[in-house]
């Protein structure tokens, strides 16, 4: 009997371990079937995963389903942005569902190494805003949906979230995250459990860094009414670095997407030290050995309605008495640390904000550092009163404070400055009733950390206030080897600060030596793999300044320029260079450019007007990679060139022209040089058995081309060559394709018998097509060139035989103007269809502010803005339709 019942027993057991490994087979598919179907019916983005692991062992009795390496990417403006990928995402499903078939019921979702990326564009648009409308619609019933969550349990380890709000300057970076939380889902009352951790979080607002390294933790249950969709709580287990917080409240998310929140938050210790850990270069070095004293209260609100139009009004209320602290193996202390902070808002209205320090008092070695201010009206017209007043020995910085490894500071950094007024008084230049005044001084100052090795130096800076703008009399300084001097002024700082606007500024720069490789990070060296491409440069858009600009010596790439001089202009998202002049190559050049990234950032517009005189033609081939592509001669010829040339284009991601974009025309002069191992050249002269042609000397030689859609127009021009007459013109690629008419006159007696023979042989076809024609002791010639630079391919042809060259010419003329007005017509298109986006956006951004506050906006960035823009469409459509209906002009003659 026992024996009967081991048997049974274990067939039993074999039976269902048997069953345990081929469910996940039989369901397999059905299950990956139903993944997808949801994915298709609710996610509108690209969703990609390598592969699906199914098992009944992972959370027995539950069916885990596991997709791995998961990848969800947007659509549309986002389909090169990652918003979720995940190494695996791990969903335990209720077994009898999976056997049934029908509707499978999620009980647990377990994220492994997530890295969120989220996105909120300049104009309003969230790159995970990914859910079809009518996957969440009103009416749908739940037993037509693929799977029901049933959920109980949901976890992220390693997580990792990049949040980055364009629109409001926010950014938010959150590095290993933990967290996970448990509860009934299915009830409409229950509590859910959570615990979260996080090793990095940063937060900056406007460039400005809040939080930087700070560690996070929080451990807090929620009860949850489904029903209200409410979400209440209390917890005291909030952890940021040192700071202990307590907080309690609620947060309700009703149908119409909006937030009602009630929230009230403070620190329940009064130690100084914990509000001294959220101080990045405090709290990452020995914070554990600094002992500290003083008091702290920290402690405010949030409570009100959030959504699209309204914020909820909010208190922050921060103050340290007596604070102190000291390394102890630092000799001195930072002491008399006396702060009070409040910032309030009674209704949500932005413009109701208020942004009180009345004190603020820090002493090291007993040296005074004073700041106080007053912020109200934020939006319509800030008013400000604040003041600053204080030494700071940088020198002595070691001995309070401990910095990072490489990191050095030296100098003196005085200032007494106030200012009291509104922005508006400042803008409408009625400066009596706006108050600033006092100055800010630097000396001996010196800086290097393992980011700058060179360190940065100011000998000396000297800046005056007024209500008008801040002088700057006096800056003498170093940096990358190069000694720079400066002085000038600035406009609008308060209004640039405070409402975004304008910042202006005249100033005159004077620089020794300047190495743009250096200063920019980049390297000459060609044989170095695997480089990075140079970061697109984008042009604030709130500045505007002229720079005079005097320059000894500039080194960029593998060009140096030599007493250069003229003035740069930065505004309006673009940067022109007026008159810029300078020796280089040998000879001398003036440049004008522009370059604009106010229609795309990624692909800058560009304009560039060069004259350059004397210059060495090989020094010149191989400094620029564009001479390359569009003067591949240069490279087999020597002499000097003197050139005139206009061009307009893009550049590439890499910040270097996108070469089939670019549009323009110039001349070359070549006064003298020397032509060699050049193989179009080096062929004809074997065909012809003329080795006078294999290395030429050139004089006056003149050549005027234009260029369009990769493809290069050679106007005909003429060389004479000892006693060889030649006319040359045509078109090239900037893939060095060839396509030339070259007419020549070519005296017998320099052709020996193998080039003699050939035209005996050109001859007699003739004749024998019934044409008499005789030939003198000069020979006329027609040879089409086509192939490439490297790869000639000749077909020659007697001249009188071969028809009018001057028609052929015209043709290819003629092809070349029709693609130029048809790629003229595709960059109008393109090109107003690039504006007009940017028209919508600064409207939009003017309404914005005249919906939330702002009614006058006759000086704002928007209304400027909105003027820029229409100014720029109504530029680029005069140039591009001046293009359009330019007047072919007649090509050049072949002489007969």
């Amino acid at each position: 009997m026992i024996k009967k019942t081991l048997k049974i027993t274990l067939i039993i057991l074999f039976v269902l371990l048997g069953a345990a490994f081929a469910l996940p087979i039989f369901f397999k598919d059905k299950i990956v079937a139903k993944v997808k179907s949801a994915i298709n019916k609710n996610i509108n983005a690209k969703v990609d995963f390598t592969s699906v692991d199914i098992s009944l062992f992972r959370h027995f009795p539950k069916v885990s389903v596991a997709l791995e390496n998961l990848q969800v990417t947007g659509m549309a403006e986002f389909e090169n942005d990652t918003l979720l990928a995940s190494s695996k995402i791990d969903m335990a499903l209720n077994l009898i569902s999976v056997i049934k078939g029908e509707h499978y019921e999620v009980y647990s979702i377990n994220l492994d190494s997530p890295r969120i990326h989220a996105i909120m564009t300049r104009e309003g648009k969230a790159n995970w805003d990914i859910v079809k409308a009518d996957s969440s619609a009103a009416h749908r019933s739940s037993r037509n949906n693929d799977f029901k969550m049933e959920l109980h349990r949901y976890s992220i380890v390693n997580g990792y979230v990049l949040y980055q709000d364009v629109q409001s300057m926010i950014s938010s970076e959150i590095s290993d995250i933990d967290h996970e939380g448990s509860g009934d889902f299915t009830s409409d009352l229950f509590m859910l459990k959570t615990s979260t951790s996080a090793s990095e979080v940063n937060v900056t607002l406007k460039n400005v860094p809040y939080l930087s390294g700070a560690t996070l933790s929080i451990d807090a249950d929620f009860q949850v009414n489904n029903k209200t969709n409410t979400y209440q709580f209390e917890t005291d287990n909030i952890m940021l670095n040192g700071l202990q917080l307590a907080t309690k409240g609620f947060v309700q998310i009703p149908a119409d997407s909006s937030y009602t929140v009630d929230i009230a938050f403070n620190a329940p210790s009064t130690d100084f030290k914990t509000i001294l850990s959220l101080v990045p270069a405090i709290y990452k070095h020995d914070f554990d050995k600094i002992r500290a004293g003083g008091t702290v209260v920290f402690n405010g609100f949030v409570k009100g309605k959030y959504d699209d139009n309204h914020l909820p009004a909010y208190l922050i209320n921060l103050a340290v008495k007596n604070g102190s602290f000291q390394y102890p193996d630092l000799p001195k202390p930072v002491k008399n640390i006396n702060l009070a902070v409040n910032v309030s808002n009674p209704d949500g209205v932005t413009d109701h904000t208020i942004v009180d320090i009345p004190q603020a008092h820090i002493e090291m070695e007993n040296e005074p550092f004073d700041f106080r201010m007053l912020l109200k009206n934020p939006v319509s017209d800030p008013f400000i009163d604040a003041a600053a007043k204080g030494k700071i020995d940088l020198s002595k910085i070691t001995q309070f404070i401990k910095l990072d490894n490489g990191t050095k500071f030296t100098g003196i950094i005085q200032a007494d400055v106030s200012a009291k007024g509104t922005v508006a008084a400042m803008e409408q230049q009625r400066y009596e009733q706006f108050i600033a005044a006092g100055t800010v001084a630097v000396n001996s100052l010196y800086y290097a950390s393992n980011d700058y090795p060179d360190g940065l130096k100011v000998n000396s800076l000297f800046m005056t206030f007024n209500p008008k703008d801040i002088s700057i009399t006096d800056l003498e300084g170093q940096y990358k080897k190069s000694n720079l001097s400066l002085n000038g002024s600035i406009n609008g700082l308060l209004p640039y600060l405070l409402r975004d606007k304008i910042l202006s500024g005249k100033l005159n720069l004077k620089v020794d030596n300047m190495n743009l490789n250096d200063w920019m990070g980049t390297s000459t060296d060609t044989t170095t793999k695997n480089t990075t491409a140079a970061a697109p440069f984008v042009v604030p858009a709130n500045i505007n300044f002229f720079i005079n600009a005097d320059i000894a010596r500039l080194i960029y790439d593998k060009l140096e320029i030599g007493q250069l001089s003229g003035n740069v202009t930065m505004k309006d998202e673009g940067v022109t260079l007026n008159n810029i002049s300078g020796n280089a190559l040998d000879g001398t050049m003036l440049i004008n450019a522009n370059y604009y990234t106010k229609i795309s950032k990624k692909k800058q517009d560009i304009f560039l007007n060069y004259d350059v005189s004397q210059l060495d033609v090989q020094k010149t081939f191989y400094a620029f990679n564009t001479v390359q592509k569009l003067m591949p001669l240069g490279q087999y010829l020597s002499g000097k060139i003197t050139s005139q040339l206009k061009v307009d284009g893009k550049l590439s991601d890499n910040m270097m022209p996108d070469l089939r974009s670019l549009t323009g025309e110039g001349n070359f002069l070549l006064i003298e040089g020397f032509l060699k191992k050049f193989a179009p050249l080096e062929k004809l002269a074997e065909l012809l058995n003329i080795n006078e042609l294999k290395e030429i000397t050139l004089r006056d030689v003149k050549n005027y081309m234009q260029f369009n859609n990769g493809m290069i127009l050679v106007k005909p021009f003429t060389v004479k060559i000892k006693d060889v007459e030649m006319e040359i013109g045509g078109m090239q690629g900037l893939d060095q394709s060839l396509d030339y008419i070259i007419n020549l006159k070519v005296p017998r007696a320099l052709m020996g018998s193998k080039g003699n023979a050939l035209v005996n042989n050109l001859l007699t076809q003739v004749n024998n097509r019934g044409i008499p024609l005789q030939l003198g002791e000069k020979v006329n010639l027609h040879v089409k060139l086509g192939g490439t630079i490297k790869q000639p391919a000749f077909n020659i042809n007697l001249k009188e035989a071969a028809g009018n060259a001057a028609d052929q010419l015209k043709q290819q003329a003629g092809a070349f103007a029709q693609a130029k007005i048809d790629s003229t017509k595709k960059a109008f298109k393109d090109t107003a269809l690039s504006v007009r986006k940017q028209l919508e956006k600064d409207v939009q951004e003017e309404l914005q502010k005249r919906i939330f506050g702002n009614k006058d906006t006759s000086n704002d960035k928007a209304g400027s803005n909105l003027d820029s823009s229409k100014k720029r469409l109504e530029a680029t459509g005069r140039g591009l339709l001046k293009d359009l209906l330019k007047k072919k002009q007649p090509v050049d003659s072949v002489r007969q």
